[in-house]
């Protein structure tokens, strides 16, 4: 009986931590672009910088109309948005927050390769809207959108791979632990400094699977009209929308948990670790996920054509290279020590 309710703790721990997250990175990225692109942006709803105007939109969405086009596949229409946003869900359920199995949902021996292959599922979603829609607009922004998925898909798992082939295992607390174990002349570092190339490759990766600026060719306001979401209105625009943060939350959950150590930070006592582990992953994650939205704030969006070539005649090479170099050092330094 115990174990259920641990279950439904952490079940219900994360249904409410996605949202929230999603509400978070979203107020952030309106006031962290304001202040970037010098304007000031909504600050009347809320009196601390307008902190309840997404409250206000979320509201909106919801009082809209919930119109289906008549040439549409409705059942696969209505689907769409919600395989979107349940991707998030199930990549959060393998994140270990802290040291110790009360801060972990679910700790799977393949949680990476469970992360990045339900991670993809996001895509299917607007795929899914695209091809549903009965518009051409929106079917060749769905069609964008898998193209991507099959480009960017590789760089990011073959970042991954040169990480599981440096700390032994896929296991996200087992990595998390091996870096807690590794050091470079005596000084305990994260995988981010010997893994730094594959760091960048899995973050430019990442945004090109969010469809996020310089990345956003599926949706392409200029280009498709929002492109697989043109047909969407009220709450389910509003899942389309809260996908994206949460995609975005979970994905650099991922990256600061495999590269920066998740919840371990060098010399923290072993009595207050948990406290501090929790708090840790959040300012990692954080701390990239500023990282996406300056990148959005900053470049132009690239031509289908760029977004294709970067993926498979620059990343992808660079991502063997890694995975060949870690291998040689990591058979080298169990040679050196044996």
């Amino acid at each position: 009986m115990t174990i259920w309710i641990e279950v439904a703790v952490k079940t219900l721990a994360l249904l409410l931590m996605i949202p929230l997250a999603a509400l978070a990175l979203g107020y952030s990225e309106l006031k962290i672009m304001a202040h970037m692109q010098s304007r000031v942006g909504p600050m009347e709803a809320g009196k601390f910088h307008g902190w309840a105007q997404l409250i206000a939109d979320g509201l909106k969405f919801i009082q809209k109309e919930d119109v289906i086009p008549e040439a549409a596949d409705r059942s696969v229409f209505a689907l769409a948005p919600v395989l979107s946003l349940i991707s998030a869900f199930l990549v959060f359920a393998v994140v270990p927050f802290g040291s110790g199995q009360r801060f972990w949902f679910f700790n799977l021996d393949i949680g990476l390769f469970y992360a990045l292959a339900v991670s993809a599922i996001s895509v299917l979603g607007v795929l899914m809207a695209g091809w549903s829609s009965a518009n051409k607009y929106s079917l060749m922004g769905g069609l964008r959108a898998a193209a991507q998925l099959m480009a960017y898909e590789l760089p990011l798992v073959l970042a991954a791979v040169a990480v599981v082939i440096q700390a032994g295992t896929m296991s996200l607390v087992g990595i998390v632990e091996a870096q807690a174990n590794f050091s470079i002349l005596g000084i305990p570092v994260p995988y981010v400094v010997p893994q730094f190339a594959g760091f960048v490759i899995f973050v430019i990766a990442s945004v090109a699977e969010l469809s996020r600026t310089p990345f956003d060719m599926p949706m392409a306001e200029s280009e498709l009209i929002t492109g697989p979401l043109t047909e969407y209105t009220g709450f389910r625009f509003l899942f389309f929308f809260m996908a994206e943060y949460a995609g975005m939350f979970a994905l650099s959950a991922i990256a600061a948990t495999i590269y920066l150590g998740g919840y371990w930070l060098p010399g923290v006592p072993d009595n207050i670790a948990p406290a501090v582990g929790p708090v840790a992953l959040v300012a990692k994650t954080g701390l990239i996920a500023f990282f996406l939205i300056w990148i959005r704030s900053t470049y132009p969006r690239l031509r289908e054509d760029q977004l294709q070539k970067f993926a498979w005649k620059v990343l992808i090479p660079i991502s063997l290279v890694n995975i060949l170099v870690t291998s040689i050092a990591v058979v080298f330094v169990s040679d050196v020590q044996g």
